[in-house]
C-alpha cells in the first residue's frame, strides 16, 4: 500500500523576484555621458579658439586657476596670461578672453574714445562713401530690373562726385525729356523720375536738383530766357519726385543753370547738354549750403544796419555847427542863409549872359 501512495507537491508560481537596480545605474551613466557629449559639441561650436584654450587650461589645473589661494596662482598673476589672471573669474566669462569677437562689441566702450576728432571725421566720411557706393549699386540694379528705366538706361548717367551721388538724365537725338522750349515733361521722363525717387528714399540724405539747357537762345519777347526755362524744368522734375513718394523736406535745393554748366563743352548745342541733374548730397555739401544761407542772412543784417547808420552820421557832423551858433554877435550869418539859397536860382541864369555876349560878338 505504501508503494502505491502518490504524493503531489504543488508549487505556487508567483512573479519574478526583484532583480535589483543595477540597470538604473548603467542607464544613468549612459544619459550622463550623452549629456556631456552634447555639452562638448555645443561648446565647440559656440566658443572662440581663445575661449577653448582657456577652458582647456582651466580643466588641466583648476586649483591654479581658482584664485590667489591656489598653489599655482602666482604664475598666472605674474605673467598675466592665465584664464583668470589670479582674480577668480569664471572660465566661461567672455570678458576674460584675450580677444572679443567682432560680432559682439563691448557696448560700454565707444570707438570714438580711442580716435582723434580727425580720425573720427575721416571714418565718418569713409562710411558715407560706402553708403553712396551701395546706393549707386542699388540704382544700377533697379535700372536693370525696371522696364521703365532699362529702356532708357543710355540716358541715365551715374557717378560719385565731391558733392555726393550724381544722377543725370540727358536728352538724346529725337528723344527729348521736354517739349521744345517748354517745361512740360514727356511721359517716359516722368516714369523715370518716379522710379528713381523710390530708390533714393532708401537713404536719409537731402538732394539737389538743377536744370540745364544748351546754348540755343530762347526766342521770346517778354524776357523769358533759358534761365527761366531751366529753373521751370528743374521744378517740374521736383514735382515728379514728390509724385514718386519722396518727402518734400528731402529736397534741399532746386536751381536753373541755363547753359552755364555744359555737359559737352566742345558741342554747346548738343542735346546732351539739355539735362536734369539730381545730386544725393553728402553731409559736407549739406553743411556748406546751410552755412551759406546763414552767412547770407548775416550779410543782409549788416547791410540793413549800414543803411540805418548814415542818417545818424549827418547828425553827428552837424554838431560842429554849434560853435557857429555860439558866435551870436555875428548875426549876419542868418541872412547869409537866404543868400546861399539864391545862387542855385542865379546859376541857371548865368549861362545866358555868356550866350548873349557870344551873340553880340
Amino acid at each position: 500500500m505504501a508503494d502505491g501512495t502518490i504524493i503531489v507537491k504543488r508549487v505556487k508560481k508567483g512573479g519574478h523576484g526583484h532583480h535589483g537596480g543595477a540597470w538604473k545605474v548603467a542607464f544613468a551613466d549612459f544619459v550622463t555621458a550623452m549629456m556631456a557629449f552634447f555639452m562638448l559639441m555645443w561648446l565647440m561650436g559656440s566658443t572662440t579658439p581663445e575661449q577653448r584654450a582657456a577652458i582647456s587650461e582651466y580643466m588641466k589645473d583648476p586649483i591654479a586657476s581658482s584664485g590667489p589661494g591656489g598653489s599655482g596662482a602666482n604664475q598666472h598673476t605674474e605673467g598675466g596670461t592665465g584664464i583668470l589672471d589670479g582674480q577668480g573669474a569664471k572660465p566661461f566669462d567672455q570678458s576674460t578672453s584675450s580677444e572679443r569677437p567682432e560680432s559682439q562689441p563691448n557696448p560700454g566702450t565707444a570707438p570714438s574714445e580711442t580716435l582723434t576728432p580727425e580720425q573720427a571725421e575721416e571714418l565718418a566720411k569713409e562710411k558715407e562713401r560706402q553708403q553712396m557706393q551701395e546706393l549707386l549699386d542699388d540704382l544700377k540694379s533697379a535700372i536693370e530690373a525696371t522696364p521703365a528705366l532699362k529702356d532708357y538706361k543710355d540716358q541715365l548717367l551715374l557717378d560719385i562726385t565731391s558733392e555726393g551721388l550724381r544722377i543725370q538724365i540727358i536728352d538724346k537725338e529725337n528723344r527729348a525729356m521736354f517739349a521744345q522750349g517748354s517745361p512740360v515733361m514727356e511721359n517716359y521722363a516722368r516714369a523715370i523720375l518716379r522710379d528713381i525717387a523710390k530708390v533714393i528714399n532708401q537713404v536719409p540724405n537731402h538732394i539737389s536738383l538743377s536744370g540745364h539747357t544748351d546754348q540755343t537762345p530762347y526766342a521770346s519777347t517778354n524776357g523769358y530766357s533759358n534761365w527761366e526755362l531751366s529753373a521751370d524744368r528743374a521744378n517740374a522734375a521736383r514735382r515728379e519726385l514728390l509724385g514718386g513718394g519722396m518727402p518734400e523736406q528731402k529736397i534741399g535745393r532746386v536751381v536753373g543753370l541755363s547753359s552755364s554748366v555744359l555737359y559737352d563743352k566742345e558741342h554747346p548745342f548738343s542735346p546732351q547738354n539739355r539735362r536734369i541733374s539730381i545730386i544725393v548730397m553728402n553731409k559736407a555739401t549739406e553743411a556748406s549750403i546751410t552755412q551759406g544761407e546763414r552767412n547770407e542772412a548775416v550779410k543782409v543784417g549788416e547791410v540793413v544796419g549800414a543803411s540805418a547808420a548814415p542818417p545818424a552820421a549827418p547828425a553827428d557832423t552837424a554838431q560842429p555847427a554849434a560853435p557857429a551858433d555860439t558866435a551870436q554877435p555875428a548875426a549876419p550869418p542868418a541872412p547869409a542863409a537866404p543868400a546861399a539859397a539864391t545862387p542855385p536860382a542865379t546859376d541857371p541864369a548865368a549861362p545866358p549872359e555868356p550866350a548873349k555876349q557870344t551873340l553880340e560878338n
